[in-house]
């Protein structure tokens, strides 16, 4: 190759490394831990939470955070392509995950931050309330079951579908009268409006309908499941998910692969902190810390 060439060829890959770099301290420069603005991925089936989590956030500071609610395979290869740098999953990155991120030399930090559960739901005219795990397993892997016609999940790339998957021992399934939608209300009006159905969703769409969603979740029923080493069967509340009873309870996760203290630092703070895990304990959800509780003694009381 000529000299000049050679030369032409240096100077290109100094100007982009240098644009690179400029691009990456714009982005630092313009965050700091509660300011600017940065955008969360999030597992959709975790979207209301969150929706509150930032809510809250946004009041109490001059930030902006959008939030993309995805699939969970979505939001993974959203952070493996550094498209976006933090998102919330229902899980912990898987060892080839950390190695992808290693090669890229990133060190992501992952915060837990609350146990969610995965719930199952029937259509209210359906008189039966309570449903075997081992049932539904069984359905997923292609044998009939008397008392279930079909499951009904958010998304075949989900964290709901993964994980049930997991259980029956599946990669993913494709089992006949298996039905996969876009979103959890999508998969709540389903089994709001046909008989027999199973419904697969994450725990705080049904604790936290918002005004569109109650119009089908007031027509559904969570149900009580049997774990499969149980004779006992057990509702997803508050109080079954901390004695570690239910037994579809799943922790959930902040992966911040930002490099920097920026937004993505303060946001996991906040929902890691007082504030935010009171909202997760007034959500319905289990907080991962409990937040305390100041009590006031007073010696007299005023008589009005």
């Amino acid at each position: 190759m000529p000299k000049y060439l050679k030369g032409m060829l240096l100077i290109i890959v100094v100007v982009f490394v240098v644009v690179r770099c400029n691009k990456k301290e714009d982005k630092m420069s313009n965050q700091t831990i509660s300011t600017g603005e940065l955008t969360v991925i999030a597992d959709e089936s975790l979207t209301p939470i969150i929706e509150e989590q930032i809510a809250v956030y946004e009041n109490d500071y001059d930030a902006k955070i959008n939030l993309v609610s995805k699939s969970e395979t979505e939001v993974m290869n959203a952070l493996l392509k550094d498209s976006i740098n933090v998102a919330i999953l229902s899980r912990q990155l898987t060892k080839i995950e950390i190695d992808a991120f290693k090669k890229k030399k990133i060190n992501p930090s992952v915060t837990a931050f609350a146990t969610d559960a995965i719930t199952l739901i029937r259509n209210k005219k359906d008189t039966d309330s309570l449903v075997a795990l081992n049932d539904v397993l069984d359905f997923l892997r292609g044998k009939e079951v008397s008392t279930i016609r079909g499951l009904v999940f958010d998304n075949p790339n989900s964290s709901t579908a993964r994980h049930l998957n997991e259980l029956a021992g599946l990669k993913s399934s494709s089992q006949k009268n298996i039905f996969s939608f876009n979103t959890n209300l999508e998969a709540i009006k389903y089994v709001a409006e046909n008989d027999g159905m199973i419904g697969v969703v994450g725990l705080n769409w049904i604790m936290q309908p918002s005004a569109e969603t109650r119009e089908f979740t007031n027509k559904v029923v969570v149900l009580s499941v049997k774990g499969l080493n149980s004779s006992n069967y057990i509702s997803p509340t508050q109080n079954n998910i901390a004695e570690g009873k239910y037994p579809l309870a799943r922790d959930l996760f902040i992966v911040n692969c930002q490099g920097f203290s920026g937004l993505g630092t303060g946001f996991t703070t906040f929902i890691a902190g007082d504030r935010g895990q009171r909202i997760i304990l007034k959500s319905g959800l289990l907080p991962i810390r409990m937040p305390g509780r100041k009590v006031v003694v007073r010696n007299s009381i005023n008589k009005k």
